[in-house]
């Protein structure tokens, strides 16, 4: 890959410029140096497209922008038990967010049986919602 300007970086990882730079701003990518005269461009490559994809990455599996930067430092400790905790920790956390969808999910299509029966009065769906 090679090296590329924050727009094609951007894309590479299936964001946009100023998420770009809101990570550089956190300090989960760095700034790469600019090339060339008068303050140039700044070129990115391929570890920073995969530093990149790993934070969506992880964000995606819930951790937030502290628990990446932290698994970021651990990776670069090799902290790997640090690391594992913080991974049990956030499998909890998803096993209790599915309870809650589970539940909520269950809710709602019991409210959908209830609406498709018919009858008369307020739909089921909308009085649950209005109250």
């Amino acid at each position: 890959m090679t090296a590329m300007t924050i727009g094609r970086f951007a894309a590479a990882g299936g964001v946009g410029v100023e998420t770009v730079r809101y990570y550089q701003r956190r300090g989960l990518l760095a700034a790469p140096a600019r090339e060339g005269l008068y303050g140039g461009v700044r070129r990115y490559g391929a570890d920073d497209v995969r530093r990149l994809r790993f934070i969506r990455a992880a964000q995606g599996a819930g951790f937030t922008l502290d628990q990446i930067a932290e698994l970021l430092d651990l990776d670069a400790r090799d902290d790997r038990p640090r690391a594992r905790e913080l991974a049990r920790c956030q499998i909890a956390a998803l096993d209790r967010r599915i309870a809650e969808l589970t539940v909520a999910r269950d809710s709602l299509a019991k409210l959908a049986r209830e609406c498709g029966k018919g009858g008369s009065g307020p739909c089921p769906i909308i009085a649950a919602f209005e109250s």
